[in-house]
C-alpha cells in the first residue's frame, strides 16, 4: 500500500474536530486512505448504495442510530440531509473524530456544511499521487516554499530523470490505478472514468442530459490547460452560450477536475475579476482528452509546454493541500503582456516561479522576475523549475531546481 502525505495531517485533524470531510475527485484514493487509517470499531457505509442513501435522505436520525459513530460515510454529497442529524449527535456527544466523511463535490457540500456544521468540521482536500509518494517518500512532501529552502546546491538532487521519464509520468497522471498499474489499461480506465463521471455526477447530480456535448466541452477545456480562459472561444467551440459555459466550468471545478488560477494584484478585489488561467488537475486525464496517444506524442506536440506547467501547478498545489494548508498562489501578467507562471504569497512576501522545459537554464529564464519590483513588496526566493538533475544557483536570489525535487 502506497503511503500518502495526507495521512498524518488527517490524523492530527481528527484529534481536534468531531467531523472531518475529505473531498477530491473520484478515484483519487479518499476511501482507501481512510480505510488505511481507521481502527477497529469504526463502521463504514457508502451512499453509493441506494438503500443506505434512501435511508440517509428520508430518515437521517435513524441512519445515525444504525451507523453509530465512530463511522466513515462515503460520498456524503448524495445525502446532505445528514448534516443536521450529525450536528445534533455531535452537540450531544462532544468527542473528536466521530464522523469521517468523504465527498467528490466539495463546493456543493459547502452550503450544508456552513449551515449545519460550522465550527464542528474540518475540511481537507485530496489530489492524486505526488511524485514523492510514488517513490515511497510521502513523509518528505512539505509545502513548496519550505521544500525549496533546502534545495540550493549541486548536491541536493534526489532523483535523476530523463525527458522521456518526465513525460511518461505526466502521460500516466496521478490516479492511484494508473500509478499501481504503471499506466497499463490507460485508455480503458479514462474512458470508464469519464463515462461514470458524466452519467452519475453530471447527469444524475447536476441534471445535464446532453452527455455528448458535455464530453466535448470537457475535451475543449483539456486542450486549454495552462492557458488564459476565454469564455467566448470555449462557448463557440462547443456551440453553447457563455452562461452555460460558466455553469459547466463551475461543475468541473466543484468536481475537482479543474482549478482556476487568478492573476496577482495588490487590490484584492481585482484578483477575482481579471481573466483566470485554467488547469486540469490530472495530466493523464488531460492528455487522454486531448487525444495524446503516447508520451512521445505529448512531449513533441502542441501541449508540451502547457502540460508541463500544469504538472508543476498540480505538484505545488498538492504540496500544500496534503499538508492541510491552502496555498496563496497566483500568476502574474501586466499590460505589457509580461508574465510569470506562478507567484506564491506568504507572510507578506511574494515568491516567483517559472516553469521551463529546459535542462540548461540561465538567468534569462527568470528575466521577468525583475518587473515585480514595481509592486513595492518584499520579493522572496525565485525559482526556475526545469529538467536539470540537480539544483543550480542562477543569481543571489534565484535558483534552478529539478521539477521532481519539489513534487
Amino acid at each position: 500500500m502506497i503511503q500518502r502525505t495526507l495521512s498524518s495531517t488527517f490524523i492530527e485533524v481528527s484529534d481536534i474536530f468531531p467531523v472531518i470531510l475529505l473531498t477530491g475527485m473520484r478515484q483519487v484514493g479518499k476511501s482507501t486512505l481512510l480505510e488505511m487509517l481507521k481502527t477497529a470499531g469504526r463502521k463504514y457505509v457508502s451512499l453509493d448504495s441506494f438503500d443506505d442513501r434512501t435511508l440517509a435522505k428520508n430518515n437521517p436520525a435513524l441512519f445515525i442510530q444504525r451507523y453509530e459513530p465512530p463511522v466513515m460515510i462515503d460520498e456524503i454529497q448524495y445525502a446532505p440531509e445528514l448534516f443536521t442529524a450529525i450536528k445534533i449527535h455531535v452537540d450531544k456527544n462532544r468527542q473528536n473524530g466521530q464522523f469521517w466523511l468523504t465527498g467528490s463535490q466539495k463546493f456543493s457540500l459547502m452550503k450544508g456544511i456552513q449551515e449545519s456544521l460550522a465550527g464542528r468540521v474540518a475540511i481537507l482536500e485530496m489530489l492524486g499521487f505526488s511524485f514523492r509518494e510514488t517513490i515511497d517518500k510521502a513523509n518528505e512532501v512539505k509545502p513548496f516554499l519550505e521544500m525549496i529552502k533546502n534545495l540550493k546546491s549541486e548536491n541536493d538532487n534526489t532523483e535523476e530523470w530523463t525527458l522521456k521519464q518526465m513525460y511518461q509520468t505526466i502521460f500516466n497522471g496521478s490516479f492511484p490505478q494508473m500509478i499501481v498499474n504503471k499506466g497499463k489499461g490507460r485508455d480503458v480506465f479514462f474512458k470508464s472514468y469519464l463515462q461514470t463521471y458524466i452519467e452519475r455526477d453530471v447527469r444524475d447530480y447536476h441534471g445535464i442530459t446532453n452527455n455528448l456535448k458535455f464530453y466535448n466541452f470537457v475535451r475543449s477545456v483539456a486542450v486549454r490547460t495552462g492557458n488564459l480562459l476565454n469564455y467566448s472561444d470555449l462557448s463557440r467551440d462547443v456551440e453553447i452560450d457563455v452562461r452555460t459555459t460558466k455553469t459547466w466550468l463551475d461543475i468541473l471545478e466543484r468536481s475537482g477536475l479543474i482549478r482556476l488560477l487568478y492573476p496577482y494584484h495588490l487590490n484584492l478585489t481585482k484578483r477575482i475579476i481579471k481573466t483566470p488561467k485554467i488547469y486540469f488537475m490530472d495530466t493523464g486525464l488531460c492528455a487522454y482528452l486531448a487525444g495524446m496517444e503516447s508520451p512521445e506524442t505529448l512531449e513533441a506536440g502542441y501541449l508540451t509546454g502547457s502540460i508541463l506547467e500544469t504538472y508543476a501547478f498540480i505538484q505545488i498545489y498538492m504540496s500544500y493541500l496534503h499538508n492541510g494548508k491552502e496555498p496563496g498562489i497566483y500568476f502574474y501578467r501586466d499590460a505589457d503582456q509580461k508574465e510569470i507562471d506562478f507567484l506564491i504569497e506568504q507572510n507578506g512576501m511574494i515568491f516567483p516561479v517559472e516553469v521551463k522545459k529546459n535542462a540548461s537554464p540561465t538567468m534569462n529564464d527568470a528575466k521577468n522576475f525583475a518587473i515585480l519590483k514595481k509592486l513595492k513588496k518584499p520579493i522572496g526566493q525565485g525559482t526556475v523549475l526545469c529538467l536539470r538533475n540537480s539544483s543550480l544557483p542562477l543569481a543571489e536570489n534565484v535558483t534552478a531546481i529539478p521539477m521532481w525535487n519539489v513534487a
